[in-house]
């Protein structure tokens, strides 16, 4: 059930008062790609999964505001157990992470004993505790070919991922069969109809999509080497498969380039995490002035957490 929000005074600045807080607080804000455009424009910090666990763990601020999803909050107090953590909205789940809950995933691992077991960061502290490594999709590929060739790998939770990782590297791994609903709902027909409407039009596209839409890609990259891709590209237009929440940084550093979402199967706005938008400004203000709701977490299962996330970040750098 989504939280009750308080009601938030409509006469307030919204920005200035989230800055207030914010140096009041010595804090530090934190947004994923997929935000509202209007949260992406206040934060310190604005990137992928990888981008943003390793800002979590530079910081000096006393408050990490993360507006993401439960699981990169999650990653954010596993870095950091001593500062206060707050998610504007502690619904703001995952389609990925609930794919997996924690008894399955060991039930799973024990029927491949001595395998090398490789998570995708969107999942749960506790899967991640489970897991001898976790990756993003930035540095997934490098993760995989640094384990031995001679051992098995266990990959989880997205099967889009994991079977581009296979093409990509060579490994039969063995896959979880979770996906992101916001990558598997692009439409293959719509997007053909697009691209003859737009036939200079560049498709790039996240690796959480299904295969027949990769098939098509002029590009395949995690959410910043998608955005850094299109501003860097000759290209003038461009057709995005990944959560439309990107256009706004595309816009921006782009400004003279035209970005298109790729459209969903149905005529919803299923391109849009609906978690990622439960964060709104009116709950990171509350957030900041209440410092809650707060990220907490037993110390054993943050520990143990901690080493495949150290791991992953010493292997990234």
């Amino acid at each position: 059930m989504q939280q009750p929000v308080p009601v938030v005074d409509p006469s307030l600045d919204l920005e200035a008062e989230i800055v207030r807080l914010k140096r009041e607080r010595n804090a530090i804000i934190l947004a994923h790609y997929y935000q509202e455009s209007e949260i992406q424009d206040v934060a310190d910090v604005i990137g992928d999964s990888l981008q943003l666990a390793q800002a979590a763990r530079k910081t000096n601020a006393d408050v990490i505001a993360f507006c993401g999803v439960h699981f990169m909050a999650e990653t954010a107090k596993i870095l950091n157990p001593t500062k206060v953590v707050v998610l504007p909205d502690m619904d703001a789940g995952c389609s990925l992470a609930d794919s997996a809950p924690i008894d399955r995933f060991r039930a799973w691992q024990a029927r491949h004993p001595g395998s090398v077991t490789i998570s995708y960061i969107n999942c749960s502290a506790e899967v991640k505790a489970a897991s001898d490594l976790i990756c993003t999709s930035s540095n997934a590929e490098k993760i995989v070919r640094s384990v031995p060739a001679d051992k098995k790998i266990l990959f989880a939770p997205d099967r889009n991922l994991g079977r581009y990782l296979v093409q990509k590297t060579g490994r039969d791994m063995v896959l979880w069969q979770g996906v992101c609903i916001v990558h598997e709902t692009f439409s293959e027909k719509k997007l053909i109809a697009l691209r003859e409407r737009h036939p200079d039009a560049a498709l790039i596209a996240h690796p959480e999509c299904e295969p027949g839409l990769l098939e098509m890609a002029e590009f395949i990259g995690s959410t910043s080497a998608l955005l850094n891709y299109a501003v860097d590209s000759p290209k003038q237009t461009f057709i995005v498969a990944t959560e439309a929440g990107i256009l706004h940084q595309m816009q921006k550093r782009a400004p003279h380039k035209s970005f298109i979402a790729a459209p969903p199967e149905s005529s919803c706005a299923c391109n849009e995490c609906p978690y990622m938008r439960l964060n709104t400004m009116e709950k990171l203000y509350l957030a900041l002035r209440d410092l809650t709701p707060r990220l907490e977490m037993p110390e054993a299962l943050r520990a143990a957490a901690e080493l495949p996330i150290t791991r992953m970040l010493e292997l990234s750098v």
